[in-house]
């Protein structure tokens, strides 16, 4: 008797099966089209349009400058210091995306995403050198190497890098002026962080966009495993009537003489999918609704004589609904709700908020930090010294001179290092580090006390305008 051999482990993992989408006529597919050519002319464009902010400020519209540590937005100019506008349009994103998923499911993954947007124009450009889906798949499973192949290949692929390496050009574009990067790039005068960044940038471009595309959203996304806590049972997201198309035309229950659904099985909707699901098998953590298969689906329909909305944007009430024989609830009773109206207020809230500090801001501020070592110096003829560290910012886009004065205890006087006037000049829109002295004579109560409140003011010589900080005086304690 032969010995048993052992079974082979059986592999837990598949090997990827290239997804390719037929090409799709319909008014998602053309909202997405739409989407697609809006914000890649947004990312492409923006570097290149100039914004006149004076002859010493950049001139370029929209630019995080890290040497100076700005951040310009055409007439909006943030400081580091003001962070908290960048911290309020993140809050903003964040509750922006939490209002549209509670309405309307994976809409951002659908239409906007990045990765979305760039796989969308990489399978156009594949379509456009390869062909449709039959022509695709046909060159994909061609074991043959021959010229053809290897020609609509390298065609493709170069197609793709160029691409790649325009997004990867136009992010570096937003941090430094454009058109001299452009130049020194050609010249190889650029930076090399410049450089890697492109490179980087080219190959997670071409890699995520030409064949990862799916996989991205499936396996390296966390957004499809967090949205199912942002919907509830009146989210609108795409799903199958199940009840209307069932039974299917190639169905068993068909063939042993059920009546057949609207569902023909024509496999349109499952042909049209950038990630490769049926969505006839339910909601899936796949699906980004796209809604591509609505529009697959409609025309089919209607070429058949069967009404539209076999497959739709639909909530759960709905098919509650539906299936019991009435009729869906309107939208806009689907998207104003408790949780959606919520999300909005708060949203309008922070906006609301950001605008408000934005146009109330100051166009000098200061900060004080006072020098901790030693924390004061007793001067010759028994008075109390401290040293302050006094950030001035002018935000004017001209010279400001300001004057220093402290107020709390009258007796204090103030000093500046290296003048003997109470006074310093700020070029425009950039900040001045000045080491300031507050002196109490010995018979001040703030020389005498551990710990005196006292208020640093800076006012603008020009037009009066005023600020203040306010800080410690340290004594002896006596």
């Amino acid at each position: 008797m032969a010995d048993s051999q052992p079974d082979a482990p059986q592999s837990l993992y598949a090997a990827r099966e290239p997804v390719f989408p037929k090409k799709v006529y319909g008014p998602f597919r053309n909202l997405k089209w739409v989407i697609m050519l809006v914000t890649l002319g947004i990312y492409y464009v923006t570097p290149w349009i100039r914004w006149d902010r004076g002859p010493s400020l950049p001139d370029q519209a929209v630019l995080l400058d890290l040497a100076e540590r700005r951040f310009f937005f055409f007439w909006i100019e943030i400081w580091p210091h003001e962070f908290y506008f960048v911290a309020g349009l993140l809050v903003m994103a964040g509750l922006g995306l939490f209002l549209f998923t509670s309405a309307l499911g994976r809409v951002w993954c659908g239409y906007a995403c990045p990765q979305t947007v760039w796989t969308d124009l990489f399978i156009l450009v594949e379509r456009w050198i390869e062909g449709d889906r039959n022509a695709r798949l046909r060159l994909h499973r061609q074991k043959k190497l021959d010229v053809r192949k290897v020609r609509l290949r390298l065609t493709k692929w170069v197609t793709w890098a160029l691409i790649a390496v325009a997004t990867g050009g136009a992010w570096v574009f937003y941090f430094t002026d454009a058109p001299t990067l452009l130049v020194d790039l050609f010249t190889l005068d650029a930076h090399p962080i410049a450089y890697t960044t492109i490179a980087v940038l080219t190959g997670t471009t071409f890699f995520f966009g030409g064949f990862a595309r799916e996989q991205i959203c499936i396996y390296a996304c966390p957004w499809p495993r967090i949205q199912a806590a942002m919907m509830d049972e009146d989210t609108l997201t795409v799903g199958y009537r199940e009840w209307r198309g069932e039974p299917r035309k190639n169905s068993e229950e068909v063939r042993d003489g059920a009546e057949q659904g609207d569902c023909i099985d024509c496999m349109a909707c499952v042909n049209v999918c950038p990630v490769g699901i049926d969505i006839r098998d339910g909601q899936q953590l796949e699906c980004i609704t796209c809604a591509l298969c609505i529009d697959a689906c409609d025309d089919i329909m209607e070429k058949i004589g069967k009404p539209r909305g076999l497959i739709d944007y639909m909530a759960f009430t709905d098919e509650q609904s539906e299936r019991a024989g009435g009729a869906p609830k309107p939208i806009w009773k689907h998207v104003f709700r408790p949780r959606t109206m919520l999300y909005t207020v708060l949203w309008s809230l922070v906006g609301i908020g950001l605008v408000v500090a934005l146009f109330i801001r100051s166009d000098i501020d200061m900060t004080v930090a006072p020098v901790r070592n030693p924390t004061f110096v007793t001067l010759s003829d028994g008075s109390i010294r401290n040293t302050y560290e006094v950030r001035l910012r002018n935000k004017h886009h001209e010279e400001r001179r300001f004057n220093l004065a402290v107020t709390g205890d009258p007796a204090v006087r103030l000093q500046l290092e290296g003048t003997p006037y109470s006074s310093i000049t700020v070029p425009a829109d950039e900040m001045r580090l000045q080491r300031v002295y507050l002196i109490a004579p010995p018979g001040a109560e703030a020389a005498r006390e551990e710990r005196t409140d006292v208020r640093l003011w800076i006012e603008d010589t020009l037009n009066g305008e005023r600020a203040y900080k306010d800080t410690v005086f340290n004594g002896k304690d006596n």
